[in-house]
């Protein structure tokens, strides 16, 4: 059994992946996990963790969700792909090498197609992934369970946003908690 490292501010990355405007309609969370994504941005900015968002094919898929968008900071990374897989992009690659990120927190759509390609793409290159399970979502709900069923026994932890933050907060004696604390309420 491998041991799971607690999340760590100076080798996680926050990923966002593919949640796209065009999902809208055909996703019946989407607003829901679009806005807990949003919060996940939020708290990530405050406590200096980068954010990496995917959009794929955006000029048929449009871009990022309004929820998301505008908490986006200008550090955060948008990378266009074609490939289900993050991971099939060069750019996606080399951030985690110029950044040293050895845990990724992944949320986003759909969870099992670019979701799984790309978490089964990190694991492979023996990066820790963290699932927030409650920013994850597909048009079925049981493709979300397999892909989560799947994912972690390949080797992902399960995890959702409020224990992700805090864990990333370590303290309540950190100038974030207020922040992070509203953000979760």
């Amino acid at each position: 059994m491998t041991s799971i490292r607690r999340l760590s501010r100076e080798h996680a990355a926050l990923i966002v992946i593919d949640m796209q405007e065009a999902f809208r309609p055909v996703i019946q969370e989407f607003t829901e996990v679009a806005t807990r994504i949003s919060k996940a941005v939020q708290g990530a900015q405050l406590l200096e963790v980068p954010i990496i968002v995917t959009e794929q094919y955006p000029k048929g898929l449009k871009h990022t969700a309004a929820e998301i968008l505008p908490h986006l900071p200008p550090t955060a990374n948008t990378i266009e792909k074609f490939c289900f897989s993050s991971c099939g992009v060069e750019e996606f690659q080399q951030l985690f090498i110029r950044r040293n990120i050895k845990q990724a927190i992944v949320c986003g759509i759909e969870a099992h197609i670019c979701v799984t390609q790309t978490v089964l793409d990190l694991l492979a290159q023996g990066l820790e992934v963290h699932l927030l399970v409650d920013c994850i979502t597909a048009r079925k709900r049981d493709s979300k369970e397999v892909a989560l069923t799947r994912l972690t026994q390949a080797g992902a932890v399960v995890s959702n946003l409020e224990m992700a933050l805090f864990e990333l907060l370590r303290t309540a004696e950190s100038p974030h908690f207020k922040a992070i604390q509203s953000l979760i309420k």
